[in-house]
């Protein structure tokens, strides 16, 4: 189309090479959504790379009826994304959630955490808050104790979470280093319960500048996280660089009778943390392990 409406513009001065022009303007009109539709294999092409990659070629079935991942369609701040993982099973379906793996298709490094669940866990539901590079497809593949993998997307417009500043500034973030917060919420004796873990950490990427000498901040991340109830594992968590600062996550899961919760977590660095909690507090007890 082009190429004819490029053959009309000779300085004929006849009408018909004004229709050519006019012609010429419509087509690039719309040209731009002639463009966007050719854009969706490449996408498509990009994700198909990264699953083969992260999950060595196993075959990924549509997972749209038992799996969602929700998270805002415009992000308000691209360092602090909300995003909810949600498995539901069908009544009487007796397989587990064994895995979730939760990957931003075009961060620097796509999969943002992979979490691994205990066998009577019960943990169906899990929240936390990411970084956002550019507009993507966010993944979400679950692993069932069938062992196969199910696969949902959503679509998120936001960018320059990994390099956006810090928002405390060095000397307030290595004072609260570690520091940890843990709530429990719903009914006590009902069949599922939430509770939630937050850890002071500034989650440096490794893109952020130093606000004054506008140095690169090296790297330094929580990546492994685990969470006892009692004795039981309810989940292990291995990230990289798109956990926001202070990472946060909230969940359901299975009450087992225990009477305490523990939570050990690791930086890059090499830094430990950990703290344990009464099952019925919204803070930590007096036991509190170094390790």
């Amino acid at each position: 189309m082009f190429r004819r409406a490029l053959r009309c513009l000779r300085p004929t001065g006849s009408q018909s090479s004004w229709l050519c022009v006019a012609g010429l303007i419509v087509a690039l009109q719309f040209a731009p959504t002639r463009l966007s539709f050719a854009a969706t294999p490449e996408l498509e092409g990009t994700w198909a790379s990264l699953a083969n990659d992260i999950f060595k070629g196993r075959p990924l079935a549509d997972g749209t009826e038992l799996l969602s991942i929700e998270m805002p369609v415009r992000a308000e701040d691209a360092a602090i994304v909300p995003v909810t993982m949600r498995v539901t099973l069908p009544s009487g379906d007796s397989r587990r959630l064994k895995a979730l793996t939760l990957v931003i298709d075009n961060n620097p490094v796509p999969v943002a955490a992979t979490f691994t669940f205990g066998d009577n866990a019960g943990v169906s539901v899990i929240s936390t808050r990411v970084r956002v590079n550019s507009y993507t497809d966010v993944h979400v593949v679950a692993e069932l104790s069938d062992s196969k993998l199910y696969v949902s997307k959503t679509y998120v417009k936001a960018s320059g979470g990994c390099s956006a500043p810090a928002a405390k500034n060095a000397d307030e973030a290595i004072a609260s280093l570690g520091k940890m917060k843990f709530r429990v919420f719903g009914n006590p004796s009902g069949a599922q319960r939430e509770a939630q873990i937050m850890i002071r950490h500034p989650n440096n990427s490794g893109l952020q500048r130093d606000q004054v000498s506008l140095l690169y901040i090296p790297a330094n991340f929580v990546d492994e996280l685990h969470v006892w109830q009692g004795h039981a594992l309810l989940f292990s968590m291995k990230a990289g660089i798109s956990i926001s600062e202070d990472p946060n996550f909230r969940f359901t899961y299975t009450p087992n009778g225990a009477t305490t919760f523990k939570v050990e977590a690791r930086d890059t660095e090499g830094k430990a943390f950990g703290s344990e909690w009464l099952a019925s507090a919204s803070g930590p007890s007096n036991k509190s392990p170094n390790f």
